[in-house]
């Protein structure tokens, strides 16, 4: 493992103070199958990390852990101090490889009633979700005839409805063409600069570097590299 690898495996990788999240040794077994071995990472608020690796490498499992979806078989993860992620789900948006929307629905009604399911949190209205991914809340269409693009913007609106500090998004540019998936980066460059902790993870590591603070990537269930991005966005 290289010298950039190692300082990503260990808990004081950010040097700053301000860290969002500590993952502390973290490794999560599916029966004899390690999906994830030994991992430490520090991640600072106000950043984009992009998870790069091939299928089975990890990438899903680790994102699914930090939304308290999984829990890790051995470690430890700790967010905004030293909550557990399942005791963090309302400052957490994560969205998965499906969209997680009804297709027999427009985008507004989707909208409200994922609205409905947040009865304590300070929400953005259905309307100002959609206008915040660029989508037409008047749209009569349903999203069962949204382009890909316009489905995965969708989605997108329906994990910001809660105002999330830390997104967490599994393959975003997912079967977009090129226009939508430079208006999804042009998206997360603004929620990045709103001080929004973003990870992703992709396929497509040319799309991700004008947002990317920082590149992993993952190999067999460790972190294989660790690189400093430039975002210019």
């Amino acid at each position: 493992m290289s010298e950039a690898a190692e300082a990503a495996q260990s808990p004081a990788s950010d040097l700053q103070s301000d860290v969002l999240a500590r993952i502390d040794s973290v490794s999560r077994l599916f029966g004899s199958f390690a999906a994830l071995r030994q991992i430490s990472l520090n991640l600072a608020p106000g950043r984009c990390y992009v998870l790069l690796g091939e299928n089975g490498a990890g990438k899903s499992t680790l994102l699914r852990i930090l939304a308290g979806l999984l829990l890790p078989t051995q470690g430890s993860v700790k967010l905004f101090g030293d909550l557990a992620p399942h005791d963090a789900r309302d400052r957490i948006g994560y969205m998965s490889h499906a969209p997680m929307l009804y297709d027999e629905l427009t985008g507004l009604e989707n909208l409200k009633y994922f609205r409905n399911l947040y009865q304590t949190r300070d929400c953005l209205t259905p309307e100002g979700a959609l206008r915040e991914v660029n989508l037409d809340p008047a749209l009569p269409r349903t999203v069962g005839q949204y382009s890909q693009g316009m489905r995965q913007r969708a989605s997108l609106a329906r994990v910001l409805i809660s105002q999330p500090e830390l997104l967490l998004l599994d393959e975003p540019f997912s079967n977009m063409d090129v226009e939508s998936a430079h208006q999804m980066v042009s998206l997360l460059a603004r929620f990045r600069n709103s001080n929004r902790t973003i990870v992703l993870t992709t396929h497509q590591r040319e799309l991700a570097l004008p947002i990317a603070d920082h590149i992993l990537t993952l190999k067999a269930g460790r972190v294989h590299s660790f690189e400093h991005g430039s975002p210019s966005l």
